[in-house]
């Protein structure tokens, strides 16, 4: 009886198994485009029977015109170098979610740090740093609440010598727009990543969610150690993580991390490592990573307790030195090892 059966259900799987090969083959294949932009690399890969790597590209551009601080012709460098000039959608929409995301962390994410930041930056190079009169000097022109946009996109600065710079979302929301581009296209499966922030939509070429691993933090200043410490199983979200690991100095026996906290102006010199956040879009969790950051891993979790649609994952030092991590609850869910 038993062999009778399978005599009758070994063609149906033969049509099953036929049916979706041919399935297969008529899916669009997955396309991986890669390139350099805003200082780092991309790589997009996305499923299309077309390649879009001129329209991505195109979109890049868009973002690097209205937010690269390195682009002498951006909205953003004009507008910093007083020209009369309003801010784009792009620039509107940025400076708008910034300045949100000040308001709630009392300054600690700040788009006008750069001075402070470049005042640092080369006390890194050359070992002479900034000394108190020199950051307060340049704190009296460092404060979100020192420029402002009228409803007509006007930017209006209390001080000319006050700046804008988006480094600490622009990557992330360049990142949401080649999402958006490959959305209005029908794609309903991709995954971008620019420099480390991701967006992921569907499923990868093994029909599977993305996987995307954090690495663990390690004084490696040249980036040559990859080890991981944990992956992640994610899709239809963005990811963002900021870390201090491999940007840090020593002076009098302390370790001091490049990120500088815009409420002091000096390096922040808690213990958070490794500030990882998922978001329904890809700005907002690299504004948070980066607020993260400054914040500590204590006042972090009070915003990620008042946020409960943001994850976050933190990697730390204990009193000890040893490693340890904090994940959300909501994290959990997408963590495999």
């Amino acid at each position: 009886m038993a062999q009778r059966n399978l005599k009758w259900q070994l063609p149906f799987l033969v049509v099953l198994i036929v049916g979706t090969v041919l399935i297969l083959r008529k899916q669009a294949p997955y396309q991986t485009d890669e390139g350099f932009v805003f200082g780092t690399m991309y790589k997009i890969t996305y499923q299309s029977k077309e390649n879009l790597k001129k329209e991505i590209e195109a979109e890049l551009r868009k973002v690097d015109n209205s937010l690269s601080p390195f682009n002498k012709r951006s909205v953003i460098t004009r507008i910093n170098d007083n020209t009369d000039l309003s801010a784009d959608s792009m620039l509107v929409y940025v400076y708008n979610m910034a300045r949100s995301i000040s308001e709630e962390t009392q300054g600690a994410y700040d788009i006008t740090v750069a001075p402070l930041v470049n005042a640092w930056g080369f006390g890194f190079k050359t070992q002479t740093f900034p000394d108190s009169a020199k950051i307060d000097s340049l704190r009296r022109i460092v404060g979100y609440r020192k420029i402002s946009l009228t409803p007509e996109g006007k930017v209006e600065k209390r001080d000319p010598r006050v700046m804008l710079d988006c480094s600490s979302i622009a990557k992330g929301f360049g990142v949401d727009c080649v999402a958006r581009l490959l959305e209005s296209k029908g794609i309903r499966n991709f995954m971008v990543e620019i420099g480390g922030e991701v967006v992921v939509k569907g499923e990868n070429p093994k029909m599977e969610k993305w996987r995307i691993g954090i690495n663990r933090p390690v004084d490696d200043s040249l980036a040559v150690n990859q080890e991981l410490q944990t992956v992640l199983e994610i899709t239809d979200a963005g990811m963002a993580t900021s870390g201090n690991y491999r940007n840090f100095y020593y002076k009098d026996g302390k370790k001091y991390a490049h990120t500088i906290d815009p409420r002091t102006g000096y390096p922040v010199q808690h213990n958070i490592l490794s500030s990882t956040v998922i978001a329904d879009n890809c700005a907002k969790a690299d504004a948070y990573a980066t607020a993260f950051m400054v914040l500590g891993l204590d006042s972090a979790k009070i915003i990620c307790n008042a946020h409960p649609e943001l994850d976050a994952y933190f990697i730390y030092e204990d009193k000890e030195g040893k490693l340890r991590t904090y994940s959300t609850e909501g994290m959990r869910k997408y963590m495999r090892n």
